[in-house]
């Protein structure tokens, strides 16, 4: 047992008091949209909801899981975010792993390159004239390839390959390894901290994708779920149709809260099963063998 000195334990539960409060500011707005989507519409009118469901309900869900478009949008989510993440996944490793490389003399200038496009983005209109140039308007290509590849998430994963001991490679490429199956073979599998952190990165940005979504597409059978929860949180006769003055167990601030939980839980689900990966790879480079 380590004893603490008085200056230590203030700091050391100062952390846990400061985080807990940054904890509640995110969890507690979710709990609260969730207890709006469980309880009656007439207590919502009333405003007597904080973080507990009243006259509980779950007469909205089961409105929402009944609409086509939203099922249409889940499936257009799985679909980008599946493949978008695969696809972002690949180029980054085979990118990374290139330019972690010494011998590889074009990787500083690469390495410029990529730290430049952090600092400056494009403008919108040239960007969105060159997607169109492409032929990927309105495509749900549009979705996956222009967000292909992250700076920060490319760097993350150079620096943890620049890690790994270079008499790895060197002993693999003596027992007849080429590049690709040194990467495939030997350093992947020693870096699933990283690709797990890295690919929940890339998953959960494009599970949220909107700017692209609302930039290029106008086809609504490719809306992503974030376009359609905006869809039905600014127009409420999108949610609620002809119905908007029946009397009935939800009202539109019941649907549009159900919606946001609904396009949520994959991702608050998911997240557990990868937190043993991202707090390790969230470390990084802290500490060395």
């Amino acid at each position: 047992m380590i004893r603490r000195s008085f200056g230590e334990n203030v700091f050391h539960y100062s952390n846990y008091f400061v985080l807990l409060a940054i904890s509640l500011t995110m969890f507690l707005p979710l709990v609260h949209v969730a207890a709006i989507s469980l309880s009656s519409p007439l207590q919502v009118e009333g405003r007597h909801i904080a973080f507990w469901p009243v006259e509980f309900t779950l007469a909205s869900y089961q409105f929402i899981l009944a609409k086509n478009d939203l099922w249409t949008a889940l499936g257009v989510n799985l679909f980008v975010t599946v493949v978008g993440t695969l696809f972002s996944m690949l180029i980054t490793v085979m990118l990374a792993y290139s330019i972690s490389k010494s011998e590889f003399k074009m990787s500083k200038p690469i390495m410029v390159g990529i730290v430049f496009t952090m600092i400056f983005h494009p403008p919108m209109i040239p960007y969105f004239l060159t997607i169109k140039g492409l032929g990927m308007l309105d495509s749900i290509w549009a979705l996956i390839i222009p967000s292909g590849i992250s700076a920060f998430n490319l760097i993350i994963v150079r620096t943890f390959f620049q890690q790994i001991p270079g008499e790895i490679g060197e002993a693999a490429k003596m027992d007849g390894c080429g590049d690709f199956r040194t990467l495939f073979s030997i350093v992947l599998p020693l870096s699933k901290p990283v690709m797990a952190t890295v690919g929940l990165f890339y998953a959960v940005a494009y599970w949220n994708i909107f700017y692209h979504a609302i930039l290029f597409i106008r086809n609504t059978k490719l809306y992503p779920l974030q376009l359609k929860v905006r869809e039905y949180i600014v127009n409420q006769e999108t949610i609620m149709g002809s119905l908007s003055n029946v009397m009935l167990p939800y009202n539109p601030e019941t649907l549009q809260t159900a919606v946001i939980i609904f396009s949520t839980l994959p991702i608050v689900i998911l997240y557990p099963y990868l937190q043993k990966y991202f707090i390790q790879g969230a470390t990084l480079g802290s500490v060395k063998e």
